[in-house]
């Protein structure tokens, strides 16, 4: 397998991920595997931006609706079943496609997940704490002893914030110290490619996305899973704001700006975690044959 390799393509939401990684899997006659943590769960489509069918049916996908909600799934399990995947697909390809947007679940499969401790006493005790006291005050605590991590990840995702918090209470360390070690040999060569655009555009194109996102049926897809809104998965931008606005907690409007607003946050938090990535090679979106010539070099 020395010779096969997986080219990733990284970047925000709403850049033009998909449509670089079909056109590239068809130049190199390859599958596609997705590291996008919230396209795996089947009950979520519109929301997360999955391909659409039609796109589906262009290239071979993996890692697409293979999971639901209620499924337990971190990055080292995806770790192991993408390097499962990987090694099948090498076995008739010499390359192969990784798109998304969720740096943990690259980083696991490109350069291993740390063997960091957890305590489910410590992790039970902070979901107290979060209950009681809110999850600003947690906030708080993780951009005290860990800024890195608090400036990289997703702060309203209580579940990272908790966790954050129980490694450092357990070591002493912050999680982002402890995710620094040696990073894992693998069996192919890699090519990073990591998609931007002007801010102002971005955002453009994720405003633009949202409205497209309600128009094919958003708030249906969200009424649907009402009833499961506590499920972990569902913790995402565009669920949880109209979860919020069908409680009373505000406006059909509000909610609506705020997916749009915490949309953009999270493209400007996946941005700073793929621009410390010192491997990633930086393109426009519409840059396909550019970045062919750079992976044939």
């Amino acid at each position: 397998m020395a010779a096969k390799k997986l080219i990733i393509v990284a970047g925000p939401t709403a850049v033009g991920k998909t449509a670089l990684s079909i056109e590239l899997a068809q130049h190199y006659n390859c599958p596609i595997i997705s590291f996008d943590s919230r396209q795996f769960y089947r009950e979520m489509s519109i929301g997360t931006a999955k391909p659409t069918p039609e796109e589906l049916s262009q290239a071979e996908h993996h890692f697409i609706g293979n999971l639901s909600i209620h499924d337990h799934y971190t990055a080292g399990i995806y770790e192991r079943e993408a390097l499962e995947k990987l090694q099948t697909i090498f076995k008739s390809h010499d390359y192969c496609i990784a798109v998304g947007g969720s740096g943990l679940y690259i980083d696991a499969l490109a350069f291993g997940i740390d063997d960091i401790p957890a305590d489910p006493t410590v992790r039970e005790k902070l979901i107290e704490r979060w209950k009681t006291e809110g999850l600003e005050v947690l906030q708080k605590e993780v951009l005290a002893v860990d800024p890195e991590f608090y400036h990289a990840s997703d702060m309203q995702n209580s579940r990272r914030v908790i966790r954050a918090l129980e490694v450092f209470e357990i070591t002493g360390k912050p999680y982002t110290l402890l995710r620094k070690k040696q990073p894992k040999q693998r069996p192919f060569e890699m090519f990073w490619i990591g998609l931007n655009l002007e801010r102002e555009v971005l955002f453009d194109r994720i405003n633009r996305r949202v409205d497209i996102m309600l128009d094919m049926g958003l708030e249906e897809e969200v009424k649907g899973l009402y009833d499961q809104k506590e499920v972990k998965a569902l913790h995402t931008v565009g669920y949880r704001e109209l979860f919020s606005a069908m409680d009373g907690e505000y406006t059909r409007e509000k909610a609506i700006e705020l997916i749009k607003r915490n949309t953009r946050y999270y493209a400007k938090r996946q941005i700073t975690w793929f621009k410390k990535n010192e491997l990633v090679n930086w393109f426009l979106p519409n840059e396909a044959q550019k970045i062919i010539e750079e992976i044939d070099k």
